[in-house]
């Protein structure tokens, strides 16, 4: 497949392209300084995400939005978001697939309360995890594109490959140590086995690593 990821330096970026490449796939890096990037084996887009259009996608099966906004510009998720989806509504055969956030998941069964809705979320992360939060309800309010957000695990770090992990839907998952704990590595192999086994279309699913 044809794969093409935005914010390929970043820390779930960087991993989702490292597993696409060892699985066989043709990925390009889309950056804004290509001289900034380290990505063996990709080609390169040099191009800012907000001037991305459909002619520059239209050639991917697979477009990764893994931007990551600045602390204080925690918007432009958004904003990004509503440049994609833009750009996908004139190249309706490529699918975008969406890094999320946790803080938009539900907490109870009844989905009543979101994860930054909780007393102990952290203040820190609010802007951020709204704003994704918002690039979500905007995908489920959008027709005419293909696309799939996935949330990680509370807790989202570096850690190790083990393969093995438990989706969910749109409620925060713990795993069988009573941890909401995903590693990036294990969270872009459930991104790529969703790619190429796809089971959440126009959805959000959420991943949790088991061990």
């Amino acid at each position: 497949m044809k794969i093409a990821i935005i914010g390929a330096s970043g820390k779930a970026g960087s991993r989702i392209l490292k597993e696409a490449q060892e699985r066989g796939h043709e990925v390009t890096a889309i950056v804004r300084d290509a001289a900034k990037v380290s990505a063996e084996g990709a080609a390169l887009l040099e191009k800012d995400v907000f001037d991305l259009t459909a002619s520059d996608l239209k050639a991917f099966d697979i477009v990764v939005n893994a931007f990551g906004a600045a602390p204080g510009q925690e918007h432009l998720h958004v904003d990004a978001g509503n440049v994609l989806i833009e750009a996908l509504q004139g190249a309706p055969e490529t699918k975008l697939i969406v890094v999320g956030g946790a803080g938009s998941l539900f907490v109870d069964e009844a989905k009543t309360t979101r994860v930054l809705e909780t007393p102990d979320f952290p203040a820190a992360y609010f802007a951020t995890a709204s704003n994704q939060g918002k690039n979500l309800e905007i995908l489920q309010n959008t027709a005419g594109i293909k696309w799939t957000f996935v949330s990680p695990s509370a807790i989202f770090a570096l850690g190790k490959r083990t393969g093995q992990y438990r989706t969910g839907k749109d409620n925060l998952l713990v795993n069988s140590k009573g941890q909401s704990y995903v590693s990036y590595e294990d969270y872009a192999a459930a991104v790529l086995d969703e790619i190429e086994q796809p089971k959440h279309e126009n959805e959000r699913f959420t991943v949790v690593s088991e061990s």
